[in-house]
């Protein structure tokens, strides 16, 4: 697996110094006697931190190859049958129309350049197969047999909330982890499984409905809630998935996710062991709620204990946690924004329209408890209400030109930022003027 180079190492230090422990990157690290970062006790575990912590974002599966292939069959499906599998199987270009991405990085030059002059096919499974065998699909492991077939498959944090820049092809690239991948169709994906059983057992619906169900989620969405209430559809028709959340800029934010539920670390542990399916120790007594949370309730997703020997998932949260808070919010592209509208739309977000209430900079979310009911934000509670508290949580804003995919708010249900202005226009009468309006949102294109 591939680690953090020490070409930068120092530079590397003082970057996470100032992302995990509040110190001036500008000012004196305050080494030890020993003299220099490298002999600070301080620096060196941070450091060790982060570095185990990348590898557990990008390559750790936490076991869970036992949940999507001994028990799915994912890999059947995307070996196919030509190559031991099942079906027509899982191409390239199929993947990448699915939202997969390929790490550059991990793609032998001479690959890279048979890929270039068009003498790598992919239409044919077997060359996603090479891909796996490479370690080459973000997110995505794959397990070999002796003899070269795929036995197995297991996912990792960076299949959600990783993509990569194009600059090999689109799809194809250098990794940005924290991006959310609003390409990917984690519905459809899950949907190629041979084996639906763990799903139509655990909602208590057939497999029809389940594949329905699936299939409704659409790119860039995934409905983490579905296996605690089975509340698939909205009441007005729509899909109950939200949007995939940045997983950068996270320094100083308390809650988690769109309705909070936790802090950082908890929601790790909760997608870990609940939705990928690893192997590790989860608790929270909040799902025991049967009216709240029916099918949690009945299958005791609250509790889940493995022996200590066994726990793939707890040892790996701390590194993980240090590893997405030294993720930076990534710059806006060059001209991607009015600069000098932007600089008059500051002061517009921090006065008459009150933004800065609640998007407190620099953390643009406030400090404290960072919820607010459906009625404070004029929207229903829908999705507020398939969490403990009954809140939505104030999004941190940073890094917003990553997100325009799919909309805004958790559902996607704002097209535009303009959508998302004039909704706040409209609950709290701010009546700004058009070029106020205008420099607001090439501010927020500018965050």
């Amino acid at each position: 697996m591939r680690r953090v180079q020490g070409a930068r190492r120092t530079l590397a230090q003082l970057a996470i110094c100032a992302a995990l422990l509040g110190c001036d990157p500008d000012g004196d690290p305050t080494p030890s006697a020993g003299g220099g970062v490298d002999s600070d006790p301080v620096f060196a575990n941070a450091t060790r931190l982060v570095e185990e912590g990348r590898e557990t974002f990008r390559f750790d599966t936490f076991g869970d190859e036992a949940f999507w292939g001994d028990q799915l069959q994912l890999h059947r499906a995307i070996a196919g049958a030509a190559n031991g599998g099942v079906g027509p199987g899982l191409s390239p270009t199929a993947a990448l129309g699915l939202g997969l991405k390929v790490d550059a990085a991990a793609i032998p030059a001479e690959v890279a350049a048979s890929i270039q002059r068009g003498e790598v096919d992919l239409d044919d499974p077997a060359t996603t197969l090479a891909l796996l065998r490479l370690d080459a699909v973000v997110g995505v492991t794959g397990f070999f047999a002796d003899d070269g077939s795929l036995r197995s498959v297991g996912i990792q944090c960076a299949l959600c909330h990783s993509t990569v820049d194009d600059s090999f092809a689109p799809g194809i690239g250098a990794r940005r982890d924290g991006w959310p991948n609003r390409d990917l169709n984690v519905g459809a994906i899950a949907a190629l499984s041979p084996n639906l059983t763990p799903f139509t057992e655990l909602l208590q619906v057939d497999e029809a409905t389940v594949r329905t169900v699936l299939m409704s989620w659409g790119p860039g969405k995934f409905d983490a809630e579905l296996i605690l209430d089975g509340r698939a559809f909205r009441p007005d028709g729509r899909s109950g998935a939200t949007l995939m959340p940045a997983a950068f800029g996270l320094t100083g934010v308390n809650l988690h996710t769109y309705t909070g539920w936790g802090s950082v670390p908890y929601w790790n542990a909760f997608v870990a062991v609940l939705e990928m399916g690893g192997i590790g120790n989860f608790y929270d007594p909040r799902l025991d709620d049967a009216t709240r949370f029916p099918v949690a309730a009945r299958a005791r997703l609250g509790h889940r204990v493995v022996p200590l020997s066994e726990d793939r998932v707890t040892p790996q949260l701390a590194g993980l946690h240090a590893y997405q808070l030294s993720l930076p919010v990534p710059t806006p592209p060059a001209g991607s924004f009015d600069a000098a509208a932007a600089e008059r739309g500051r002061a517009v977000f921090e006065g008459v329209a009150r933004c800065a209430t609640c998007h407190v900079p620099p953390l643009f979310t406030e400090p404290g408890w960072n919820m607010h009911t459906p009625a404070e934000i004029g929207i229903d509670d829908f999705q507020a209400s398939r969490s403990p508290d009954g809140h939505y949580r104030t999004t941190p804003l940073g890094g917003l030109f990553t997100r325009t995919r799919g909309g805004f708010y958790h559902d996607g249900r704002f097209a535009t930022l303009e959508d998302v202005v004039a909704h706040y226009e409209s609950v709290f009468s701010l009546g700004l003027d058009e070029t106020e309006r205008d420099d607001l949102i090439e501010y927020l294109k500018s965050l």
